[in-house]
């Protein structure tokens, strides 16, 4: 019986509550850490940023407006789900390296020792352990059919492989559709941030009937910190989700070249 994994459908709403938590956490950081009194002058959060200090930074930030939380709230899902897939790329490779692993299957198949092949993929475990037990034991199954040919019991195993495989990789690629999304929609959001920002900027301004250099310079400065923000975590989300990516190529390639080793393997014992 097949070892792979279930699609379980309570790990997309984990998702859905996870990000929804972010976010309320992300606005309480705006509200009561940046927005702190403490971080401008007069302890009115509608006064400029202090002049020195580290709240001056936090006050700084606190002035990007509204968008503000929506991009931390970004940024702390990418981070989230980073480890989430980090956590679960590293279980899927299993206890031992991939290459070793792929090597004494090989090993243990030219051998003609379908039993330790399969005491291998217990002691790796993992996707490319649980597909590989899959394979190897619709092999033996193949072995003790009779009424089959040979072409078609070749065709049962791969089609095994593909049905192990298609269980398997859902699991590795959840949740990076996020982050890959996270990592275009990040600059967008930074850049109307900054827009909204811009706006203000010269509509007091136009306001004030006078030229305010300084002022101007600030809201300037203010609007920007959206642009940052959202260039910041894309940036972290492009890294991420390409690391991600090359480390599921591994593990499918891993997949596909004990698959076609042990097709071949059985095709050659029965001629």
């Amino acid at each position: 019986m097949s070892k792979t994994a279930q699609p379980n459908p309570l790990k997309s709403f984990f998702a859905t509550i996870v990000i929804v938590i972010i976010f309320v956490v992300a606005i309480c950081i705006y509200l009561f850490v940046l927005g702190n009194p403490s971080n401008f002058e007069g302890g009115d959060p509608n006064n400029h940023p202090i002049k020195e200090g580290f709240g001056k930074w936090l006050g700084t930030v606190y002035k990007g407006g509204p968008i503000v939380p929506v991009l931390m709230s970004f940024f702390l899902m990418v981070i989230t789900f980073s480890i989430e897939r980090a956590i679960t790329i590293s279980k899927a490779a299993g206890t031992g390296s991939i290459d070793a692993f792929v090597r004494k299957i090989k090993s243990h198949l030219a051998a003609g020792s379908v039993s330790e092949a399969l005491a291998e993929c217990d002691r790796q475990k993992g996707s490319v352990g649980n597909v590989v037990n899959a394979v190897l034991n619709k092999y033996q199954d193949m072995e003790k059919e009779t009424s089959m040919t040979k072409d078609q019991k070749v065709l049962a195993i791969q089609k095994e492989l593909e049905d192990s495989t298609a269980l398997e990789l859902p699991m590795l690629e959840k949740n990076l559709t996020i982050v890959a999304t996270l990592a275009s929609v990040a600059t967008l959001t930074g850049l109307l941030g900054t827009v909204f920002g811009m706006i203000k900027a010269f509509s007091a301004l136009a306001n004030s009937g006078a030229p305010d250099t300084a002022a101007l310079s600030t809201g300037i400065s203010e609007a920007l910190i959206n642009t940052a923000l959202g260039i910041g975590t894309s940036a972290f989300a492009i890294v991420f989700y390409n690391i991600f990516t090359s480390k599921i190529d591994v593990l499918t390639y891993s997949i596909d070249e004990v698959g076609f080793s042990i097709m071949q393997n059985f095709a050659a014992k029965n001629k």
